[in-house]
């Protein structure tokens, strides 16, 4: 057996009972030190956080105010127009009869001559209340700059400015000096931002001149104070920084951030008090004291308790042994084995084995036996009889000094471990054995080289092996002077399965295309799985094209037949691209990416078919990425526009909607279609900005057309999948509705019906919270995508959008007619207004007219056109005369 000397006597030690107090009373003290430090951090952290959202709500409101601005300078552009179409004889009062200037916003209208006498002016609330022209005439008379000057209005206490003037230069016929526009406009239409969820109650929102003859400031509702006598001057660019409470009139410290507008010379300021910003912080620290003020009291009560248990317990053990401690006692609860071996010498003193003279029964048990049939015994016999080496182990730990290695024990025989770490370390004529079971270690090692290899699902090769297999492929056959071939294969509809059957269910899928693509092959080819739903296939040596085509044909007629997902038959689709070595590449990463691109252009020939690689596949791909690259700066550049299709009553003939279809025109390719850069910015994520932009400037144009006083009908917008599931439209609209100060109905949703059905959205909730809005909501394209009529039923849609395929039917084939007439009695069952797309004919509307269809779109009517044309429609809504037979059918 195994022994340890015992240790020396214990005597008890008089200090010892105090030690834990003074333990106690340490750990208290460096944890208060370090909770101050974190307190401080965490300080410091909701400073810089408060900083941070204040200079983005700084950057907001100068946005905010730069787009006003521009409207209010639009609005002065078109008046200097309408001043010097009418020879400088224009009466605004006329002008605000005819609709202009309702906005509450304006509070004064006036224009001065040259000398600064009044010509024309709407008064301020009933009253004339009209300033010198003084600094602004004169300021206009002086320089000949187009741009609009914003200033104070006259009249505002240099303390608290409530209103802005801002006045724009008028010239003869000759470019000669003639007067100025000015308008007085109320502070609130610029301050009216301040959200008090961000700046709290006594934060601080204001406009101020870059020359300091303006300063309109806002604050939370009820709140009129002045906060500063005069703008602190803020230097360089944009940022923020902690002001003291000298800086302001209520004493309060604040964090203040600006940003200065690209385009006027105003600065916009966002400011919230340092108790707001603090405030959590605060909390949580005045938390942390309390909790570790009651930890503290209970440690040092433990302390105590514990020093009296520790005297009590020493002063009983005084003059007693401590119980020795055997080594078997600490080796028998082990999990390793121990063991001690004696070298057994020859007449030389050479070792030439070892004999076991102790181990604990752990030890013994890796061996099959206890410890009475290991110790005695001879290393060698146990190596014989086991069948694994040990001796050649022990002589280098005798040689060395000590011996480490992991070793794979022989299966078969009594040994009951299957890996083991051994360490053997020389104690003088002996050796101290420790072997450890890492069966479990190496067993885990190997499911994990497994599942770096190969697919868990379907049990082929993953990309990783993948990738280290094809170089070495494209090396034999380069040795062998001959070819090889990968097929890329996606298949075509599987999302659509997990999304309607379940992801158990695609898996099953998966599992049936790897049999079938397995059962294709030669047993020289190699099928393995990229990734998703797709699969790459390895085809050494590669033969000729016609043996790929029959390949590629017999790949794609495997996959296409119906597979059985538990009680239901489900048939999808295979894409393949086929890429050959060494035509269309001489590495692997090129072959992949030849096959990858042969594979989408396969993809967009509707599924079902294999193509090989060409270099005008490769140029239409470059040619893809290039535009994709030109779409990411495309919105910064404002290349994007807005233009507008009608919808016709097809009861009256009138404009009764528009459909706001997005354009991009491209600096160098010109107009480039929607079908083109639709599909790339939805697969890159620029849809979700796109989206934002068109929500935002159709509103703008409704509000542009409002304040030119034309009688304005509903725009509708499209929705993509991706915006309704990620992108909030929700919010977006409430937003820009609320700012333009629109009614929900002037604007209109246009889903289509894989928007409908996306993935992970509550599209009940999202659709009724677009309700509430007061938007009516399209079924766009009905007929191309997986509604049901109890889908939509439950959806409560508003309006049902006929897809342009089922109208040009409508006259080709009686067939076409009857289907067209089915919808329209489904969607008038469920109190849904029809309208039909694509009518091109005369015939067309006749049809549409006879089956009771409400509206139509199409080119018969008019072709998508711009805001100025689409705003001269509303000036002149009948779009046409509705043939008499038509009228008395639809009555």
């Amino acid at each position: 057996m195994f022994h340890v000397r015992p240790p020396a006597r214990f005597a008890p030690h008089s200090w010892l009972p105090a030690l834990w107090p003074l333990l106690a009373a340490l750990v208290t003290a460096v944890y208060w030190f370090a909770m101050a430090a974190q307190i401080a951090h965490d300080r410091r952290l909701a400073e810089r956080d408060a900083m941070r959202e204040v200079r983005s709500y700084a950057e907001a409101y100068e946005q905010y105010v730069t787009r006003s601005i521009g409207q209010l300078e639009q609005v002065a552009v078109q008046l200097k127009h309408a001043w010097e179409q009418a020879d400088g004889h224009l009466d605004l009062e006329a002008l605000r009869r005819d609709g202009m200037f309702t906005d509450s916003a304006f509070l004064e209208v006036a224009i001065f001559d040259a000398g600064g006498k009044v010509v024309s002016a709407i008064p301020r609330r009933g009253r004339f209340a009209l300033p010198a022209a003084g600094p602004a005439l004169a300021h206009h008379r002086q320089n000949n700059s187009s741009a609009l000057l914003l200033g104070a209005a006259p009249g505002d206490a240099a303390g608290r400015q409530r209103n802005l003037r801002a006045t724009l230069r008028l010239e003869s016929p000759d470019n000669e000096f003639a007067g100025m526009v000015s308008f007085v406009v109320a502070g609130d239409y610029l301050t009216a931002f301040y959200n008090e969820r961000v700046l709290g109650m006594r934060g601080l929102l204001a406009l101020v001149a870059e020359d300091g003859g303006l300063r309109l400031e806002g604050h939370a509702a009820g709140r009129r104070e002045t906060l500063f006598g005069t703008a602190p001057a803020v230097q360089g660019g944009d940022g923020g920084a902690r002001f003291d409470g000298a800086r302001f009139s209520d004493g309060t410290p604040r964090l203040l951030a600006w940003h200065r507008s690209a385009v006027y010379p105003v600065v916009a300021m966002a400011g919230r008090t340092m108790s707001d910003a603090l405030a959590g912080a605060d909390e949580r620290a005045a938390a942390m004291r309390r909790v570790w003020a009651v930890i503290s009291a209970g440690l040092m009560l433990a302390a105590l308790a514990l020093a009296l248990a520790t005297r009590r317990y020493l002063l009983r053990r005084a003059g007693e042994e401590e119980v020795r401690t055997a080594y078997r006692a600490a080796t028998e609860n082990a999990k390793d084995g121990f063991y001690m071996a004696q070298a057994v010498r020859d007449t030389t003193g050479a070792v030439t084995d070892f004999i076991v003279v102790d181990c604990n029964e752990r030890g013994a048990s890796f061996y099959g036996g206890s410890r009475d049939d290991l110790v005695g015994r001879r290393i060698s016999s146990i190596e014989r009889e086991h069948d694994v080496q040990m001796l050649d182990a022990y002589h280098a730990a005798m040689a060395n000094g000590i011996h480490e290695d992991e070793r794979q024990m022989p299966a078969g025989r009594r040994m009951q471990i299957t890996w083991g770490r051994r360490r053997i370390v020389r104690v003088g004529n002996g050796l101290a054995i420790t072997l450890q079971d890492i069966s479990e270690r190496k067993a885990f090692e190997s499911e994990l080289l497994y599942l770096a290899n190969y697919d868990s699902l379907t049990g082929l090769p993953s990309r990783p092996w993948l990738t280290r297999y094809v170089p070495q492929a494209i090396e034999e056959a380069a040795g062998r002077n001959g070819t090889l071939a990968l097929l890329l294969v996606d298949l075509d509809g599987f999302k659509h399965v997990n999304e309607t059957h379940g992801h158990g269910a695609g898996d099953d899928l998966l599992k049936q295309a790897a049999l079938r693509l397995g059962g294709l092959l030669r047993p020289q080819d190699i099928v393995a799985r990229l990734g998703g739903d797709e699969f790459v296939v390895v085809i050494s040596p590669g033969g000729g094209d016609d043996e790929l085509a029959a390949i590629g044909g017999r790949v794609a007629a495997a996959l296409s037949r119906p597979y059985e997902l538990g009680n239901v038959r489900y048939t999808i689709g295979a894409s393949i691209g086929i890429s050959c070595y060494p035509r269309d590449g001489e590495d692997a990463a090129t072959l992949l990416k030849h096959g990858d691109i042969a594979m989408a252009a396969a993809k967009r020939d509707r599924g079902g078919k294999f193509r090989f690689f060409d270099p005008d596949l490769y140029i239409a791909a470059t040619a893809r990425a290039q535009l994709r690259h030109s779409l990411q700066g495309a919105l910064a550049a404002e290349q994007f526009e807005l233009h507008y299709q009608p919808r016709v009553d097809l009861a009256t003939g009138r404009l009764c909607s528009m459909e706001a279809l997005l354009r991009w025109r491209h600096p160098d390719l010109g107009m480039v279609p929607p079908a083109k850069f639709i599909p790339i910015a939805e697969e890159s994520g620029l849809i979700g900005p796109i989206g934002r932009f068109v929500i935002e400037e159709a509103c703008h144009q409704l509000a542009l057309w409002r304040t030119a006083g034309l009688a304005l009908v509903p725009v509708s917008i499209n929705v993509s999948a991706h915006q309704f599931a990620h992108e909030g439209v929700h919010a977006h609209l409430a937003m820009h509705l609320a700012r333009h100060h629109l009614a929900g109905a002037m604007l209109e949703v246009e889903i289509t019906e894989s928007a409908m059905v996306a993935e992970g959205v509550d599209v009940q909730r999202e659709l009724a919270a677009l309700r509430e809005l007061g938007v009516r909501l399209h079924v766009d394209d009905f007929g191309t995508g997986y509604s049901s009529l109890a889908q939509l039923q439950r959806l409560n849609m508003d309006v049902l959008k006929i897809d342009r395929a089922f109208t040009s039917e409508l006259t080709v084939s009686p067939e076409g007619r009857v289907l067209f007439q089915a919808i329209v009695s489904m969607a008038k069952a469920l109190d849904m207004a029809v309208v039909a797309e694509g009518v091109e004919t005369a015939g067309q509307l006749e049809a549409l007219v006879a089956l009771g269809c409400d509206e139509g779109q199409g080119y018969l009517f008019a072709a998508p056109m711009p805001a100025r044309q689409a705003g001269a429609l509303l000036g002149r809504p009948q779009m046409m005369t509705m043939p008499a037979r038509s009228i008395e059918m639809s009555m």
